[in-house]
């Protein structure tokens, strides 16, 4: 499933430059994640990176957007794809 930001971001700018697929971005208040982007590093890392270097510890899954192993694989293919074009 995606990742998500929670409140107790504290808009360190850790997260952002390390997501391979460009899904963290500023919002209004703290930084947040594109679901449609976040493939948890899979394809790429073997553990998510924002989660890694996350100073707060703010970045749990999102329940909302459940997603497989094979999902997550899937759609980090259709990304790369897509960017390889």
């Amino acid at each position: 499933m995606a990742l998500k930001i929670t409140d107790a971001c504290i808009n360190c700018d850790v997260c952002e430059p390390v997501c391979p697929n460009g899904a963290i971005y500023q919002g209004e208040e703290i930084y947040e994640i594109d679901p449609a982007l976040c493939t948890e590093c899979v394809g790429h890392f073997d553990e998510p990176q924002c989660q890694q270097l996350c100073p707060v510890d703010c970045i749990p899954l999102d329940p909302d957007h459940p997603e497989t192993q094979d999902q997550l694989m899937a759609k980090y293919r259709r990304l790369t794809q897509d960017s390889s074009n």
